[in-house]
């Protein structure tokens, strides 16, 4: 790999990410395990709950964040509930519930999420003799998919998600495994490919794909596309060969046909078109960040770091509630409503996706959500040969080791919020940044004398000296992006941002399949309760304020505010839709030009992102 992920146990989060880990985990994520059935109750833990994935999808963030926040008590959980599942495995390395009576299923996708939660595990929480017995759990499930895939072909959920096996493969040729072993898991992987989904045929199908074709299918479905996005950069890495352009063309073809304004694919359930008033499953966006993170350490370009700050900052917190409680299915980037409408708008999701509550439209992002803040903690700085990698620099502490020597290295900033990291650690080390496309850094010592380049975009190299306060300022305005449909997006550095929609709220709390949704974990009916018409225009100023950073993504004490002059436009509710925005913006001025407040993309819960560009000079 170009960069090396750096030993969880060494990074202790700072500053607003360690705040919203701690959100996370006083929250719905934190708590799951005792309100939810699908957990609580999971036939992994010998209940009558569902005893497939949701477990260990919950695990899978469930883990790292217990770790990261220090909790004592979620560490001890999470203990108990992984020993559970890895005690499930059968005398031919297939994981199953032990009370499970039910016919066994050909779809083999779950053991590929425990193997690959199972790596998480090992790394976040086991000692060495834990770690062994994992490391044998592994090499047994290893040898399961060879004798299935011998007897049959991968199909269902396994086909189009076989690779997320290739994480557990290079967990192991990280250990001291015999070459037997690695050349027995190479063999398995091949198999793996050869029966699976093929990444460069999808592309070709989603080049074909109509935006509003209907119904459901595995090619489209949004989670699967999100998981592939890492499938040939890792592949690679396994079989020792250097990477490819496959996931970037990948992502090209996703983007131009489904892009959203904040950087994402439109999917819900499936690809969806370029429409802002179609939705993003929140599984998709936890998925593909954790793909991202693959990618960037795999092949070493910045862009898919660029990537991942476009959901860890935008997509992820404007999907979830503010405490973190509640969720939603899809977003929206253009979102007025958030409620159970009349029909629904989203290609194959129910009329109540875009609910924030415990479990709208299906359960699996309740399960798989919380994987999203801890992961990018792990990823946002990375090891290379002498030194470190700042992926997205953020604020950070790393105890670790660097060329056999214990380095304390730290990050401190309110970086996407503010402007300026200050880099400092006990030994001289070289650092390597990261330069958005947007923005042009510049590397000053303590006392404020340059020291390197100004640039945009890639990465940015140079020695921190040991001792030395090293400060890299980054310089951004504020800038009008076009947008799918006709439309224009304001981006100021990382974030996006959109026009806050005053909302009405609702509670609702009921039981639904033995399921009871009560405060804080209830549904949220969302409806507007202020104007939402409007549409930038050409002779504009921006103007920026800056607050303290508290709650990063807070809908009331915000860390960010843009001031702009927006023009009222006459736009109406998308036709045979209740509380939906036409998908093409309004046009037509219907009053003065007035000065609206904006707010970060990810600290909205109604809102419009993407709005007309206006020539006129009313």
């Amino acid at each position: 790999m170009k960069y090396d992920f750096i030993n969880p146990k060494e990074i202790t989060p700072d500053g607003w990410l360690m705040r919203q880990l701690r959100i996370q985990a006083d929250g719905l994520h934190g708590n799951l395990d005792k309100v939810w059935r699908d957990v609580k109750e999971s036939k992994w833990l010998g209940g009558n709950g569902e005893g497939w994935e949701r477990l260990p999808l919950f695990l899978d963030g469930f883990i790292p964040l217990s770790l990261l926040v220090g909790d004592e008590d979620k560490i001890a959980r999470a203990k108990k509930y992984a020993d559970c599942i890895l005690s499930c495995q059968d005398e031919k390395g297939r994981f199953r519930p032990k009370n499970d009576t039910e016919p066994l299923s050909d779809d083999i996708w779950v053991q590929f999420l425990i193997m690959r939660m199972l790596t998480n595990y090992a790394d976040c929480l086991c000692d060495d003799d834990k770690t062994k017995e994992i490391e044998n759990a592994l090499l047994s499930c290893f040898e399961f998919i060879y004798a299935y895939t011998s007897e049959r072909t991968l199909f269902n959920w396994a086909a189009f998600r076989w690779y997320e096996c290739l994480i557990a493969a290079k967990w192991l040729f990280g250990r001291n495994i015999s070459r037997q072993n690695r050349e027995f898991i190479i063999k398995v992987c091949e198999r793996l490919k050869v029966q699976g989904a093929d990444i460069c045929e999808l592309v070709e199908v989603w080049k074909m794909n109509k935006d509003k074709n209907k119904g459901w299918n595995y090619e489209a479905h949004i989670v699967n596309i999100a998981m592939t996005l890492k499938a040939y950069d890792l592949y690679g890495e396994i079989m020792g060969e250097k990477p490819t352009a496959t996931s970037e063309e990948a992502f090209s073809v996703l983007y131009k046909k489904h892009g959203t304004a904040y950087g994402h694919f439109t999917g819900d359930e499936c690809l969806s078109g370029l429409s802002a008033i179609h939705g993003s499953e929140l599984c998709g966006i936890v998925e593909a960040m954790y793909s991202y993170e693959w990618n960037t350490a795999v092949t070493g370009k910045s862009v898919w770091g660029e990537r991942l700050e476009n959901l860890a900052f935008n997509g992820l917190p404007a999907t979830v509630s503010e405490d973190m409680w509640t969720h939603q299915y899809d977003q929206q980037v253009n979102q007025i409503s958030c409620k159970k409408y009349k029909k629904a708008i989203y290609r194959t999701n129910e009329p109540d996706a875009n609910v924030f509550g415990l479990e709208p439209n299906y359960g699996c992002c309740t399960a798989n959500f919380g994987q999203g803040f801890p992961k990018f903690a792990l990823s946002a700085y990375m090891k290379q040969p002498g030194g470190i990698v700042a992926v997205s620099p953020v604020s950070m502490k790393i105890q670790t080791e660097i060329d056999g020597e214990k380095v304390n290295f730290s990050c401190k900033t309110e970086y996407p919020f503010g402007k300026t990291c200050v880099f400092t650690s006990d030994k001289t080390i070289k650092l390597k940044v990261r330069v958005s496309e947007y923005a042009k850094i510049e590397v000053c010592d303590e006392n404020n004398n340059k020291i390197d380049c100004i640039k945009y975009g890639g990465w940015v190299d140079f020695v921190l000296e040991k001792g030395v306060n090293t400060v890299v300022k980054y310089e951004y305005s504020p800038r009008l992006e076009k947008a799918p449909e006709g439309g224009y997006c304001l981006r100021y550095g990382a974030l996006l941002f959109a026009v806050p929609v005053k909302e009405k709220r609702e509670i609702v709390e009921y039981e639904k399949n033995g399921v009871v949704r009560k405060f804080p974990y209830c549904d949220y009916t969302l409806t507007p309760d202020g104007e939402w018409r409007y549409a930038f225009t050409k002779k504009a100023a921006f103007n920026v304020e800056n607050h303290p950073v508290k709650v990063p993504f807070s809908r009331t004490n915000l860390s960010v505010t843009i001031s702009a002059e927006l023009a009222r436009v006459r736009w109406n509710y998308e036709k045979g839709y209740d509380l939906i925005a036409s998908e093409k913006p309004g046009r037509i001025r219907v009053g003065s030009t007035e000065r609206i407040k904006m707010q970060s993309y990810g600290a909205t819960n109604l809102r419009i992102a993407v709005m007309s560009l206006l020539d006129d000079e009313k």
